[in-house]
């Protein structure tokens, strides 16, 4: 049988083991050979069943040990793939009754457990894996992807480089701690992980569309388009980069023709096909009961779209209106648990839907009978618009979260008013347009913004503008209209902040077109994120009026400006994102 094994004759082999075993029950060595070509081949229940018979005559036989330990972690895999984790991790924990200190077990277990979301329990197990197997990159990595989810931004960094100490041309801790640099702002070192991670793996896709989100968040548009629609190339499902690229379109684009409402449309009708829908619902048609209402969003924590939201949640007629808030919250802080109370308090229901399938979604929705159901992120980040893709709703409707059209002809109704989206607009939506009276946002303040100071000018004697939008909205036709108001007016200063000013090129390349419009940088001061959100909001006080950016238009930025007591100046244009100031410098009569 092992000779017959060594020339890979392994049917020959298999008939000599048997034949050996029947003749010597007791011969531990041939069922574990046996077990040895059956896991080969793939099949590890035999294997399985021959690694028994083993130990059952042979208990310490090491060497099945450890071949059962590999059978039992590979067949976890095999069953977690088709979708029972549980069984999987039954599996894993049984491997590690055979081989204790199996480092894939472990590893594979990690990986099962972040799966189900139990990340404390993930953490110890790729910490196991690392302990027992060094060199595990895999496990480096995965650790990197928590700490990272859970804003531990400098041990996930630790850990990517860990990984990369390990496995340097490691595609996957390239790509993820160039994300990770991203998201620090410091944009130069994020670029060269991204590219490496590309030249390691030139069909990495995820890598393009990060690449992508790096350009975008830079100030360089057309870049990120360009990296988007390449990772398009290679995957041409990639949710990731398809919305992406919508969203970055919103940046240049001002409604001179149709090409943005292609775009989403082909996105919808793309989109749409990838998930069942529902035909008829089960809600009762009695005229005079409550009906349902479900807000769907990932954005009820400290997020700019949540300045928003809080208005309708607290003031929503929770008598006459059954109210459901599905939050698919990554991360959820002290202001998601104030929602969560007030929704509770008032009669309402809060139902936490991260992790879950969209398509199970979908159908918690439908059994919760719900009669409209309104998401409120569009293309932004953490949508969840394969629910909407579902129509679990026989109402369907989208608001305030993206500034266009989704696309999806799944929903049926985009909320708006007569400012923002005039009844004349020639801008074209798969929606139908419902426009709300006065204006569709309600902007709630933040509690920790601190006092109005008075204007700067005042004390210094010349006249700061400033912005604090981000890179992607400050266009090269927007500084070139900056630049012009401060050179109408030579003793004024500019003052703008965002994220990638921590970056030492970013700043270099951002003044560098201030200069060649006639700008000097003295004139000018660049400052990075603010942390702190009472900081932040105080650092309005350095200016005295603010610039919008166009063609897509501050929003929260705009409020928060108004708020601490600082006007700012908008454009009016053709499209919805060119209009949002115009709408909400109405409302506070400017």
């Amino acid at each position: 049988g092992v000779v017959y094994s060594e020339m890979m004759q392994y049917d020959l082999a298999l008939q000599c083991y048997e034949k050996a075993a029947l003749y010597r029950p007791m011969y531990a060595e041939a069922y574990c050979n046996m077990g040895v070509i059956y896991k080969n081949r793939g099949d590890l229940q035999a294997a399985i069943a021959c690694y028994e018979r083993c130990l059952s005559v042979s208990p310490n036989f090491e060497i099945a040990k450890n071949n059962m330990a590999i059978a039992l972690t590979d067949l976890g895999t095999k069953v977690k793939l088709e979708g029972d984790i549980h069984q999987g991790v039954a599996y894993y924990k049984k491997a590690l009754l055979y081989n204790w200190h199996y480092a894939d077990a472990m590893y594979n277990l990690g990986v099962a457990y972040g799966e189900m979301l139990k990340f404390d329990m993930a953490v110890v197990m790729y910490e196991l894996a690392l302990h027992f197997n060094p060199h595990c990159a895999e496990a480096c990595n995965n650790l990197g992807v928590i700490f990272k989810d859970r804003d531990n931004l400098d041990k996930a960094v630790e850990c990517y480089q860990m990984a990369l100490s390990i496995k340097p041309n490691f595609s996957q801790s390239l790509n993820n701690l160039g994300v990770v640099y991203t998201v620090q702002g410091k944009m130069d070192a994020a670029a060269s992980m991204i590219e490496r991670a590309i030249m390691a793996n030139p069909s990495y896709a995820e890598a393009y569309n990060n690449l992508g989100v790096l350009h975008r968040d830079a100030g360089n548009i057309s870049l990120a388009i360009e990296a988007y629609e390449h990772c398009l190339q290679i995957d041409p499902d990639s949710r990731n980069a398809g919305q992406n690229r919508l969203l970055a379109m919103n940046y240049i684009y001002e409604g001179d023709d149709d090409k943005l409402y292609s775009a989403h449309r082909d996105w919808g009708k793309r989109f749409v096909r990838l998930y069942p829908q529902y035909t008829s619902w089960v809600n009762t048609k009695e005229p005079d009961r409550r009906l349902t209402v479900g807000y769907i969003s990932p954005d009820y924590f400290t997020h700019s779209v949540s300045y928003f939201i809080e208005a309708p949640l607290v003031h929503h007629d929770y008598a006459n209106y059954k109210v459901v808030i599905y939050s698919s919250v990554v991360k959820a802080d002290a202001k998601t648990l104030r929602f969560k109370d007030v929704v509770m308090k008032k009669g309402g229901t809060w139902r936490d839907i991260f992790g879950i399938d969209e398509k199970k979604v979908a159908s918690i929705v439908r059994e919760d009978q719900v009669d409209i159901l309104v998401e409120l992120t569009g293309h932004t980040a953490n949508n969840r618009l394969g629910v909407m893709a579902c129509r679990p709703a026989p109402i369907q409707a989208t608001w305030i979260g993206y500034p266009n059209t989704t696309g999806l002809p799944s929903i049926d109704y985009r909320f708006t008013d007569a400012l923002v989206d005039p009844p004349n607009t020639k801008q074209k939506h798969v929606e139908e347009l419902v426009r709300l009276p006065g204006c569709f946002l309600c902007y709630s303040p933040s509690p920790e913004a601190g006092p109005v100071v008075q204007t700067p000018a005042a004390a210094n004697g010349f006249v700061t503008f400033g912005s604090f939008n981000n890179l992607a909205k400050i266009t090269p036709r927007v500084l070139h209209v900056w630049a012009r108001i401060l050179s109408a007016i030579p003793t004024s200063r500019l003052v703008v902040k965002c994220k990638p000013f921590c970056c030492d090129s970013v700043r270099e390349r951002f003044l560098k077109k201030l200069e060649e419009l006639g700008v000097k940088t003295l004139r000018v001061d660049l400052l990075p994120l603010i942390l702190l959100n009472h900081d932040h909001m105080q650092a309005y006080s350095l200016m005295d009026i603010s610039l919008d950016t166009f063609p897509y238009a501050g929003t929260t930025t705009t409020c928060e400006s108004l708020y601490m007591g600082v006007p700012c100046v908008t454009m009016a244009g053709q499209v919805h994102a060119y209009n949002v100031g115009v709408t909400l410098l109405h409302q506070v009569g400017m």
